[in-house]
């Protein structure tokens, strides 16, 4: 097909990289957000028109997103009525029925629905993929906690960050979730702040996820449990660590066994994502699709409840 062109629903922090990305790719069709004032100033960086919004489903092909969680659902599902392809940021839609509403409408119309579950295209997490080859894991631990920032407010931060690792653990683990245990509290605003969950998969794996938008400073770690002890990988650092029976450095007082250390040189995640949207829009096949987003809503969700239980 000819190249597509992709229109923006959202003009806030993420609408404006992607703006930015596709205005420089040539790709973008033109912007819409009812803040008029900051629609104008990201269209003039990106180099594109302010457009109402049946008239920015008229000049696309397939549009983005990038709204607050609250408009999703019904920006998206006019978006596919119209026949255009569908990227909506993270998470997918507030609730699981509106989820499902835009999958099977999606489905119908032969459409792409694509969610920005941006660390799926990123170097870190290919990284991890390819050193995780065939190791059987039984017990995760994931931290992602940051400063506090004024911006993704209007969600939690299992929705904003948490939901992240949420996403990933649910692609390493075969088994559906079956148990969810969670702590958090709210800081500086009234949804939570910091939360701490706990996860039982219908195979016995288990999982320790950390997220906070209020911490002394960054971290985002994980840690994989199985059979052959650990791997450990340090995002901020650019590492990885793990044991392995052809390891690569003996370890002590473990023979046969060797320590194994990978980095990786961090590319532009978005880009990557962006890249991927254009070759599903193709016709190829694509991570991050409706119904991943969906079960990453779902986790997200059930983490939201057990939140409500134990306040």
């Amino acid at each position: 097909m000819k190249s597509p062109k992709v229109g923006i629903f959202g003009a806030g922090h993420f609408g404006r990289f992607h703006a930015l990305k596709l205005g420089k790719s040539g790709h973008l069709s033109g912007l819409h957000d009812p803040d008029a004032a900051r629609a104008a100033l990201v269209a003039g960086e990106a180099g594109c028109e302010v457009l109402g919004a049946e008239a920015l489903l008229a000049a696309s092909d397939a549009v983005i997103v990038a709204t607050p969680t609250l408009h999703h659902a019904r920006l998206a599902d006019a978006a596919l009525r119209a026949g255009k392809h569908v990227f909506v940021e993270k998470p997918i839609t507030a609730t699981l029925a509106e989820a499902d509403g835009l999958i099977a409408l999606a489905a119908e119309r032969g459409l792409t629905l694509m969610v920005g579950q941006i660390e799926r295209h990123s170097a870190a997490i290919q990284t991890l993929r390819e050193s995780l080859s065939g190791r059987r894991l039984v017990a995760l631990e994931a931290t992602r906690v940051a400063p506090f920032r004024p911006r993704s407010l209007d969600v939690s931060v299992v929705l904003d960050l948490m939901i992240h690792d949420l996403d990933l653990i649910l692609s390493l683990v075969p088994a559906p979730l079956a148990e969810v245990r969670a702590v958090g509290g709210s800081v500086m605003t009234k949804l939570p702040d910091w939360a701490v969950a706990q996860l039982r998969f219908a195979d016995g794996t288990q999982a320790q996820v950390t997220a906070s938008r209020v911490a002394v400073g960054l971290e985002r770690k994980l840690r994989l449990l199985g059979p052959e002890g650990e791997m450990r990988v340090d995002f901020l650092a650019r590492s990885l660590e793990f044991l392995a029976p052809d390891g690569e450095v003996e370890v002590e007082n473990m023979p046969g066994w060797g320590l194994t250390r990978r980095s990786w040189v961090d590319h532009d995640s978005l880009e990557a994502e962006q890249a991927a949207f254009m070759a599903a829009i193709g016709g190829g096949a694509y991570e991050a699709n409706g119904v991943q987003g969906r079960a990453a809503l779902d986790a997200a969700l059930r983490v939201e409840a057990a939140l409500a239980a134990s306040a």
